[in-house]
């Protein structure tokens, strides 16, 4: 077991917690983050609570390597419910490593509690008895991600590539944070036991909640991916300089923009996510108008120094954090999300100023998401230009950086693992 695992001392209630956490996340988009608002969940302790939500994420980490070992042993698939359960029961097994009797015992009485469940709690029980004693190979990164998404990998970056991006998967990530003043990283490092990245994140292996951690009440830092701090460091705002920051919620690249000085608007469609950036920007003491409205058909006469459009996509590079996206997302969904991600991308380009910056990113491992679209964009807008970015610039791996000055970061190309985004920085001649 991991050492950040919480030891299996829970009952049958935090099993069917987890049972629903997995089920809410494989069901839709964005299943998980409500499934974490389940009532099932609520009502347990702290400790039952971690150890529901470990439960589902380790089962949702190894997902493929699970599918395989259960469909060589299950001729014919059973109801839903079964084969989460079973799921589950796999996990517990050979990832978080729970004594045989108890895995197996609690599968059972999971299968039990459900009519739908009920007739198969035997075939429960014989399938994972026989599993522990042929225990099943869950650490093949060529069956961590869906068949379709692992092809598609190896076609846009190669064999090996694809194998390393997949072998990120199954890790639990580390926690990344961004300083208000990266003067103090060094500092902060030390208190949470972690150390200072390329580019200015503070990296911690803690675990736990971190508003009780040093510096969270006094508005120090706030939680954000290494490289989805890179696009806002691209931007290169200078204090008093005008911001525009587009579908901004959550609201990481927002707080860094202010905290450079920048005059910043935020703009996200959904009000909801926005009274998350509200709350931060008041943790932390920055300013930034913030703004509930559709980015593609906002209306506002303004134009700024530097705009920053992190645009929707199919986020197939936070898979490390949200690893039920893999399971969620379809080939469908690229394509969609292309055509949307192209007017965004226009809508962002009238509001930058004569001879200032737009950066587009996605956290998207798809190059329709990425490399085409800004291709695409050019040709369409002959006043832009790509303004490369450097070797290093911002704190983004040297490997990610393409010829034509764009990144392409892989979850690969930086120690412990990073997510997967694209980002390219272009200049209004």
């Amino acid at each position: 077991m991991s050492q950040s695992e919480p030891q299996d001392t829970a009952g049958l209630p935090a099993r069917a917690a987890a049972l629903d956490l997995l089920t809410a996340a494989l069901s839709r988009r964005a299943g998980l983050e409500e499934g974490l608002n389940h009532p099932s969940l609520a009502a347990l302790s702290p400790r039952d609570r971690a150890f529901a939500r470990a439960l589902a994420m380790a089962t949702l980490r190894r997902l493929g390597p699970i599918d395989q070992a259960l469909q060589e042993r299950v001729a014919k698939a059973p109801p839903d419910r079964v084969v989460q359960i079973l799921r589950l029961g796999v996990a517990q097994l050979f990832v978080l490593e729970t004594p045989a009797h108890a895995a197996v015992s609690s599968s059972v009485d999971l299968a039990q509690q459900h009519n739908q469940s009920r007739p198969f709690k035997g075939l429960v029980n014989a399938v994972l008895r026989a599993l522990t004693r042929e225990p099943p190979k869950l650490d093949d990164p060529e069956r961590m991600a869906p068949p379709w998404l692992y092809a598609r990998w190896s076609a846009a970056f190669g064999a090996e590539a694809a194998r390393e991006i997949a072998a990120q998967i199954a890790a639990e990530p580390a926690t990344d944070l961004s300083l208000k003043d990266p003067a103090q990283g060094e500092v902060f490092a030390e208190e949470l036991e972690g150390e200072v990245l390329a580019g200015g994140s503070v990296r911690t292996g803690r675990r736990g909640d971190v508003a009780i951690w040093p510096g969270f009440t006094e508005g120090v830092w706030w939680v954000q991916d290494a490289a989805a701090a890179i696009p806002a460091r691209l931007l290169e705002v200078q204090p008093g300089q005008t911001a525009l920051d587009l579908c901004a919620a959550p609201g990481g690249k927002t707080l860094q923009l202010a905290a450079a000085g920048a005059q910043v608007t935020a703009l996200d469609k959904s009000a909801a996510r926005l009274t998350r950036l509200s709350d931060n920007l008041a943790r932390t003491g920055l300013a930034a108008e913030v703004v509930v409205a559709d980015a593609a058909t906002w209306r506002d006469g303004r134009s700024f120094d530097a705009v920053l459009l992190d645009a929707p996509c199919s986020a197939t590079g936070t898979f490390r954090r949200h690893p039920d996206v893999l399971w969620a997302a379809k080939p469908s969904d690229v394509a969609s999300l292309a055509a949307l991600q192209s007017r965004l991308f226009d809508a962002a380009a009238a509001k930058v100023k004569l001879g200032g910056r737009l950066v587009y990113c996605v956290c998207s491992l798809e190059p329709e998401e990425g490399e085409a679209q800004v291709a695409a964009f050019l040709q369409r807008h002959p006043d832009f230009a790509i303004d490369p970015i450097a070797a290093g610039e911002g704190g983004a791996p040297e490997a990610s950086l393409r010829p034509d000055g764009t990144l392409r970061i892989l979850p690969h190309h930086r120690p412990g693992g990073v997510d997967g985004f694209y980002a390219a920085r272009l200049r209004r001649s």
